[in-house]
């Protein structure tokens, strides 16, 4: 019973609870630093800064990642056109090169016609040291044979 007299003699708010006593202005206004308190909130802040920086480190690779995947798909975009060009440059280089169209050319621009059969002469006759009939009969052969047929020996 001594415990209900306790809380009966203490001073209570309106609300019902106990006031602590009341302590002086100056041991009220003091405190002293607990190490063990501090040590552990500055682990704590250390802690949570090292998760931000590690968020932001995978945010930040995975921007980067997206980045350089834009990149390789403008770049891919880039190379298909490349190709593109490429190939239709080949088929014009091609049909530039065409014999026919080369003779058309000929024809219609400078005005030649094709040999007659007594204007060609096999080239393979008149080379020295050659593989043609010149190597197998000497130089007086080759000239003979030019001034049978009318033509000079340069």
């Amino acid at each position: 019973m001594s415990r209900r007299v306790d809380r009966r003699s203490a001073p209570q708010s309106h609300w019902g609870h106990q006031h602590r006593a009341r302590q002086p202005e100056a041991v009220r206004r003091h405190r002293q630093s607990d190490r063990r308190r501090l040590r552990s909130m500055a682990n704590a802040v250390m802690a949570a800064g090292f998760a931000v920086t590690l968020v932001l480190a995978v945010v930040g690779l995975r921007v980067q990642q997206v980045r350089l995947s834009y990149r390789l798909d403008a770049l891919r975009g880039s190379r298909v056109e490349l190709e593109e060009t490429n190939r239709r440059l080949r088929v014009e280089m091609a049909t530039l090169r065409s014999l026919s169209r080369i003779e058309g050319k000929a024809r219609t621009e400078l005005g030649m016609v094709a040999p007659g059969r007594d204007q060609v002469r096999l080239a393979r006759e008149f080379v020295q040291g050659g593989r043609g009939a010149a190597a197998l009969d000497g130089p007086s052969v080759v000239a003979e044979r030019a001034v049978s047929d009318n033509v000079g020996v340069r």
